[in-house]
């Protein structure tokens, strides 16, 4: 046991040497009340720091779960208006947003002629 504990001590002169004694002494050597009280007291802050948001967000219930109006306030429309297709990709979420069609519309009728469709022009809806 003692060749056990003298390579122990070999380790932590050899650490001490190199980074000196600080780093060879237990934790709890200069803590004291006031600092735990501190540690404590910023313990606190922080969880109330973070549960801020999780004050702020307002839920409903619907069919007995609790949601987040955000979630509900969301207008999830992925049909679009000028050919009638749901949509599945991200992409045409993209262009439902700023163009009120979906990626193929907007290559066939919007790319090259933003102006005339921000101006309410529509195709014809039997194309």
């Amino acid at each position: 046991m003692s060749k056990k504990w003298n390579k122990t001590a070999r380790y932590e002169k050899a650490i001490s040497q190199k980074y000196g004694d600080e780093t060879i002494t237990h934790p709890q050597k200069d803590w004291s009340e006031d600092k735990e009280e501190e540690y404590r007291q910023q313990l606190k802050e922080l969880y109330e720091k973070e549960d801020i948001p999780h004050q702020t967000e307002d839920k409903v219930e619907v069919d007995g779960f609790l949601i987040s109006k955000k979630l509900l306030n969301r207008d999830n429309n992925r049909i679009c208006p000028v050919c009638d297709i749901y949509s599945f990709e991200i992409r045409d979420d993209i262009y439902m947003n700023k163009f009120d069609c979906c990626f193929k519309c907007y290559i066939q009728w919007v790319i090259d002629r933003e102006e005339r469709w921000e101006s309410d022009w529509r195709p014809p809806k039997e194309k």
